[in-house]
């Protein structure tokens, strides 16, 4: 049977190469830096596309540590995140999966969205994120002692939450929680026109475009357009598309098939770049 995969194998191919660019808008480097510090696992709470997971991304960056990042899903079983036996031309081997990689190695690992899998598939998180710091891997008969560089990060958007998808208690309270939002209008359209190439005034438009849209968030939309969206519009209006087209493509269409949501949000850009 051949042996897990070893740290030096492993660390170089889960550091970032190059600065993800994040604009910080209060303390939350400085914070998330005296978290890691003491290694305590770390939720980040907030809205679909608002920068949870670049920033993540930058300090992992900014702390020259690897990152391994995991896309919950509801199909997700704990042996997609701890490993498996797997059966090849010499035999049977076990394959470690994303978060035994991350103790082993001293990784940031990262679980996005996470309430999206399963509740019995968290709990392998649990002895990794109190003062055990160690992930039992009982089809190997082995327990991994997380390294020491190892620190545990969780996302999810509240505003999504349910009595069938929110984490229990017992996983909440094993982490710091940092709350994100969508940024002051100013820094938005800052990050629209640096992530786009768009002029700063087209990107000041675009997010008068999506401060309108969460206003009718619970009136109509389930969520507002996300910086994401408006970085997706400035890339086509960029490319030559007029801002109208790219702000129905993007902001729109994605967000409601509701006819009068449609005319609704079709107006406001009508409005904003007419």
């Amino acid at each position: 049977m051949n042996a897990p995969v070893t740290e030096l194998s492993t660390t170089q191919q889960y550091m970032l190469a190059e600065e993800p660019y994040y604009r910080a808008v209060d303390a939350e480097t400085r914070v998330y830096e005296a978290a890691y510090a003491a290694r305590m696992p770390v939720m980040l709470k907030g809205p679909t596309g608002c920068g949870k997971t670049r920033f993540v991304e930058y300090m992992a960056w900014r702390l020259r540590k690897p990152l391994i990042t995991v896309a919950c899903n509801e199909d997700m079983t704990a042996s997609d995140l701890v490993g498996r036996f797997l059966l090849d031309a010499n035999g049977t081997r076990w394959q470690d999966g994303p978060l035994t990689i991350a103790a082993r190695i001293g990784a940031i690992c990262y679980l996005d969205e996470v309430v999206e899998a399963r509740q019995d598939t968290m709990v392998v998180i649990h002895a990794l994120t109190d003062h055990r710091r160690v992930l039992p891997l009982e089809k190997r008969g082995e327990q991994v002692a997380a390294h020491p560089d190892f620190q545990m990060v969780i996302s999810y958007n509240p505003g999504y939450q349910s009595l069938m998808k929110d984490l229990k208690q017992s996983t909440k309270q094993r982490f710091g929680a940092m709350v994100f939002d969508y940024p002051p209008a100013d820094v938005e359209a800052e990050i629209v026109a640096h992530e786009s190439g768009v002029a700063a005034d087209v990107a000041r438009k675009l997010v008068q475009v999506a401060e309108r849209s969460r206003n009718l968030k619970g009136h109509g939309l389930d969520e507002g357009m996300s910086t994401r969206l408006l970085v997706h519009a400035g890339q086509l209006i960029t490319r030559g598309i007029p801002a109208t087209d790219a702000c129905r493509m993007t902001l729109v269409r994605p967000l409601t098939d509701d006819p009068d949501m449609l005319d609704t949000l079709d107006s406001a850009i009508d409005t904003v770049f007419g």
